[in-house]
């Protein structure tokens, strides 16, 4: 008897969806896309209290965010494989699930080590839930109405990251901060039994593919033994400490094996040949300073209004999330121009747009009112969509189309991982620069004890009045190298847009449905 005839989703006889499935299908779809983008900044507002809750310091709380982005960059790579290998919608349903079960286990941690291990564990679930989502409502919307479809995906990963530090500034404030990981529970269980239901007769054919896994394994190490060594680095004394020495030397062996083992083998995890073409070189070097710019800086403001202004998790939530407001009103105006101007002036407009009101942010001070803050986070919102959404195109129209899926995948890895890095490193600058301003202060305030005295004949003790005295010089301290930092910020964004014109003019438009 022979075999069964081999059902591939573009087979005449499977229709895509209509009427109330094609509007529950792809409500679903967009739900996964929304609470995986969402994890990448719910926890930004958080880290206070996440941190004070589980006797850590806030610059230790950070690795409840990059823990997640470098989980969720290696897992990207390996998307199409595992989609290959298993099948699109099995892939897609089990990554749902077990996103909420790690979703769960977060919510339910009693230490920062298990926190930051269930964290790990949900950014490798959510990697492949942004690109299936995509694909898969590509794949049940009909043809003509395919630009919804991605316009329905590319909405939701716009606000997501909007409302993902208004929702954990008001779960901590109104509830307590396990709620931020357990709202995903529910969705994750609704999006992986209903989308079984609704999604199985789209699953895509499988072949036994082999997978790099030499590749995979040395990734794994050089980046985790990078990402390591910046967030362990300032608690340790850097290179004084034994363990940061063999963590950067692991890190430094690890990349160097990785690129000769990359490009020597003929299926890599990561396509490391794409960057042969210059325009797509320049792009990935602009997304990177200029991500890794505006996702530092995005870290370090809620942890500064909180720990020195006197902002409440829920009104850092707020504030942050100004920058959401303006982008989603030019985002169409981006998308617009994106097919009729040349992209690279689209990008240097967003980017720089960026350096210029950041680098107005350097003359922040404790004085500041909550408009004085939010007005240039607000502002920032109309250079977003302008470098997010031609710099991909610009990316995946400099490589040769069989290139494209490995562009777009090597491209999101490098920007996640940015963002990654970049918390850090700004979070490692900021505690060592304020303690520098700290000690330079210290010797220029109050040298004749006029305020201290004026202090203790106002009814402090001594004692009271020396701490007063401190804490006034390292609120001013921190307030400096908050400035310091946007000041860096700025510069790395003005960096960024000069990379941009190393580009060529792109002389095709690229599908861009590979990039999320």
């Amino acid at each position: 008897m022979s075999a069964p005839p081999t059902t591939h989703p573009d087979d005449a006889s499977l229709q895509p969806l209509q009427g109330a499935a094609l509007v529950g299908a792809g409500l679903l779809l967009a739900s996964a896309n929304f609470i995986a983008v969402l994890d990448t900044t719910i926890a930004n507002v958080s880290v206070p209290t996440i941190a004070g809750s589980l006797g850590a310091t806030a610059s230790q709380g950070t690795y409840v965010i990059t823990s997640y982005a470098v989980a969720e960059a290696i897992t990207v790579p390996l998307t199409g494989w595992l989609a290959r290998r298993f099948g699109t919608v099995r892939v897609f349903i089990a990554s749902m699930l077990l996103f909420g079960l790690f979703s769960a286990l977060c919510g339910l941690a009693t230490s920062l080590g298990g926190l930051v291990l269930f964290r790990v564990f949900q950014g490798l679930a959510g990697g492949p839930l942004m690109p299936l989502s995509q694909t898969l409502l590509l794949r049940v919307f009909p043809k003509e109405k395919a630009a919804a479809a991605v316009g329905l995906w590319a909405m939701t990963t716009l606000v997501a990251p909007v409302l993902g530090p208004i929702l954990g500034g008001t779960i901590c404030d109104s509830a307590s901060w396990p709620y931020i990981f357990f709202i995903n529970v529910p969705v994750a269980l609704v999006c992986g039994v209903l989308g079984w239901k609704m999604l199985k007769r789209y699953e895509s054919a499988t072949e036994a593919s082999r997978i790099d896994g030499v590749g995979l394994a040395l990734l794994i190490v050089w980046v985790g033994a990078l990402q390591l060594m910046l967030d362990e680095g300032k608690d340790l004394d850097w290179f004084a400490s034994t363990e940061i020495v063999v963590l950067g030397i692991t890190a430094l062996v690890g990349f160097i094996a990785f690129l000769i083992w990359e490009l020597g083998d003929k299926d890599p995890v990561v396509d490391l040949r794409v960057f042969r073409h210059r325009g797509f070189s320049a792009s990935v070097l602009t997304i990177s300073l200029a991500f890794g710019a505006f996702f530092g800086a995005t870290v370090l403001t809620p942890l500064w209004l909180q720990s020195y202004m006197g902002y409440t998790a829920t009104q850092a939530g707020y504030v942050t999330a100004l920058t959401g407001i303006l982008a989603v009103v030019s985002a169409p105006i981006a998308a617009q121009l994106s097919t009729k101007v040349d992209p690279r002036k689209l990008v240097f407009f967003g980017v720089a747009w960026l350096g210029v009101i950041t680098l107005l942010r350097t003359h922040a001070n404790l004085e500041m009112g909550y408009w004085q803050v939010g007005l240039p986070l607000l502002a920032m919102g109309i250079g977003l969509p302008f470098f997010f959404v031609p710099i991909t195109g610009l990316a995946l129209s400099s490589v040769d189309e069989p290139e494209t899926a490995s562009a777009a995948g090597l491209m999101n890895f490098c920007r996640t991982l940015s963002g990654a890095f970049a918390t850090s490193l700004v979070n490692t600058s900021w505690e060592d620069r304020s303690s520098m301003m700290h000690a330079e202060l210290s010797g220029l305030s109050d040298r004749f004890g006029e305020v201290s005295q004026q202090l203790q004949q106002s009814g402090f003790s001594a004692d009271q009045a020396l701490g007063t005295v401190n804490n006034l010089v390292q609120a001013q301290a921190v307030m400096l190298a908050t400035n310091q930092i946007f000041w860096a910020a700025g510069c790395a964004f003005v960096l960024a847009a000069a990379a941009v014109w190393l580009a060529p003019r792109p002389t095709r438009v690229a599908d861009t449905t590979h990039a999320h």
